[in-house]
Order: C-alpha cells, then structure tokens, then sequence
C-alpha cells in the first residue's frame, strides 16, 4: 500500500477542522433555539398561571396553549419536563383559588388539560425515537419527499427528444411506492431511465421507495445496461426486508440513432407508438421480480425510435385494477394515449395519467418523443 504524501494528509486537516466547525455551530443553534423557546414558553405559562389565579374570566384551558406550542418547538426530550412544568403551575393554581373559584367548569378544564398533556407525552416519546422536535420532524418528511421527486428529475435531453415524467400516489398522499430515475451520459449521447414499483402503497411503501430511488440513481448509468438490473436485484437482496419486492422496467437509448433496448423485472411492458402507422407495438422483456431470487436474469428487447415515434413506461396502478385484468388495462391506456397524444406530446403524460387517474393505487408513467 503506497502511503498518501504528506502535502495530502496536511491539506485534508483544514478541510476536517473546517467540518468539525460548521457541525458544532449547527448544534450551537439549534441549542440555543430550544432555550429561547423554552423560556418563552415558561414565561408565557407563568403569565397564564398569574392571569387565572387573579381572574375568574381566563379559563384553565389556555394553559394548554404552551403545551401545544412546546409540542413543535421542544426537543422530545425536554417536551415532557415542560409538560410537567404547565401541569404543576395549573394544579397550584388551581388549588390557591379552591374556595372561590372552584366550580365545575374549572374541574373540567382541569381534567381536559391533562388529557391533553398526556397526550402530547405520547406523541414525545414517539418522537424520541427520531430525537428531534414535531416541526423539525415534519420539514424531515418534506426534505425526504422532495428528495424523491429529484431523482425522478428528467436531464435536459438534446434537440429532437421530448420526456416527461409523472408520479402520483394512492389517496394523494405525498410518499409513493412508484418512482423514476433517469441518467444522461456526459456526452450526451446514451439515456437510462427505469420505472420502479415498491411493493406497497402510499406511506408504507415511501420509505423504501425513498432508499431504493437513491440506490438505484446511484447504479443507473454508472455500469454497462446489462448490469443495471442484476445490481438493482443484489441490493434488494442484501436489504433482507420483510416485503422486499418490487417491479422495474428499464431502458437504455442512443440518443444518436434512436436504438434502444428495453429489460423488464416484472414489471409491466413498454409500448411504442410507430409514427408511421400509427400503431403501438408492445415491447414485453422477461425477468423476474427484484428481490425475490438470486442470479436472477433478464432477457433484452432491442428496437428503435424513429422520428415521430414515442414510448410509455408505467407502473400497474396505471392499467390494473382489482377487477380488470392487467392486459385490458394495457389496451385502455394505448386507446386513450392514441387519442389523447393526437393534439401533441407535450404534457401528454400528465392527461394520460388525469385521464387514467386512480385513487386507489401509486402511479408513474414516462413518455419520451422523438421529434
């Protein structure tokens, strides 16, 4: 093994120090943010405490307003000392003004507050599993969301080349188990794309849609087309996961020619619309079911993309249901795109999927049009 020079070893220490710094002042911040919260929010309980203990008119319940505000801002773990805290200053309270004000609406406001605090203590040590606070833990969600809308991104292709992609999600929730990743080639010349289906649906496929969409954009163009889903299939494998399945179909194109070739796993077929006929031709590759089988293979279907031509790819909540048969669903779709796609390509996947819109199941479809 041949040791680094040192000129390298000193040059990564600043780097080093200079991550340590950013690190520690990100923590410093977020410390000094939860103090600020929570001595407002004790100074606002006090306040409310001396307010009921001076007047008949402020109720009980507005020492719920603190609680509720600490629920978001407060650490998970501090949430529940403060928790305490209001419900301390409401029973003294409370018990200073027994022989005067003490009636039974008070009673119940009493009882409603520490319904509502125990409540929020549950939601705490919930969220003590992922150690951050209620608002900081949904920006967490939105940021993962996000991050798998941005790997379906579709690269700006060259002049002649039109894609468009879109996703949506059973009960039009904001996780799927459906998603995209494509690649283009620092040339430019070869395109990768591949529709994937999670098993599950909605939330419950979300995550694992989340950690595959990165796996997979990270294997896409990175290794021959051949490989892309026999290392897709390795991955789910090494996952051990109780429902560790899911559907892909995958294409790799020369943008220079308009020759592709098409695998599938499982997954339901591309189709092609011939410009010159006006007839769509059906591109049925064989493989199994990602994550189900080791030494898996994948049969290839080669074709090519004239000018006019175009292609779908799509997810099975796009053609099947429950009580149609996946094929039927196929010839729907090819009837609806024929008619749909005669007043232009742009935005036809979004009318396609409007038109085929289902909310019982996560849909993706993927259009690409050689101009």
């Amino acid at each position: 093994m041949v040791a680094a020079p040192a000129s390298d070893r000193l040059s990564s220490v600043p780097v080093r120090q200079a991550l340590s710094r950013r690190w520690s002042l990100v923590l410093r911040r977020y410390r000094n943010a939860e103090v600020t919260w929570l001595l407002f929010l004790g100074l606002v309980t006090l306040l409310l405490g001396f307010a009921l203990w001076r007047s008949d008119v402020v109720p009980v319940t507005s020492l719920m307003i603190p609680m509720v505000l600490a629920s978001s801002a407060l650490n998970p773990r501090t949430l529940p000392w403060f928790v305490v805290y209001v419900l301390g200053v409401m029973v003294i309270v409370v018990a200073a003004t027994a022989n005067d004000q003490l009636d039974g609406r008070r009673v119940g406001g009493v009882v409603v507050s520490f319904a509502v605090g125990l409540i929020i203590l549950v939601s705490s040590f919930r969220r003590s599993q992922l150690g951050v606070a209620g608002a900081r833990s949904e920006s967490m969600l939105v940021d993962l969301r996000d991050r798998i809308t941005k790997q379906g991104h579709i690269p700006n292709l060259p002049e002649g080349w039109y894609a468009e992609a879109v996703t949506r999600s059973a009960g039009a929730s904001s996780f799927a188990g459906d998603f995209m990743v494509a690649s283009l080639s620092r040339d430019g010349r070869h395109f990768e794309v591949a529709v994937v289906d999670v098993s599950g649906k909605g939330e419950q496929a979300g995550t694992r849609a989340l950690l595959l969409s990165g796996a997979f954009g990270g294997l896409l163009g990175s290794m021959p087309a051949t490989n892309f889903l026999p290392a897709a299939n390795d991955y789910l494998l090494r996952q051990d996961w109780s429902e560790g399945f899911a559907t892909a179909v995958h294409m790799s194109l020369d943008l220079a020619t308009g020759q592709f070739e098409i695998r599938s796993a499982g997954h339901p077929p591309a189709v092609q619309m011939k410009a010159g006929s006006g007839r769509w031709a059906v591109h049925e590759a064989e493989g199994p079911i990602l994550g189900l089988m080791s030494d898996a293979e994948f049969t290839t279907v080669t074709g090519t993309l004239n000018k006019g031509d175009a292609l779908l790819m799509f997810t099975d909540g796009l053609v099947e249901t429950p009580t149609r048969d996946i094929s039927l669903g196929i010839d729907k779709l090819l009837g609806q795109g024929e008619r749909l796609l005669r007043s232009g390509f742009e935005g036809g996947a979004r009318r396609l999927i409007v038109q085929n819109d289902s909310m019982n199941d996560d849909r993706a479809l993927f259009l690409l049009h050689r101009r």
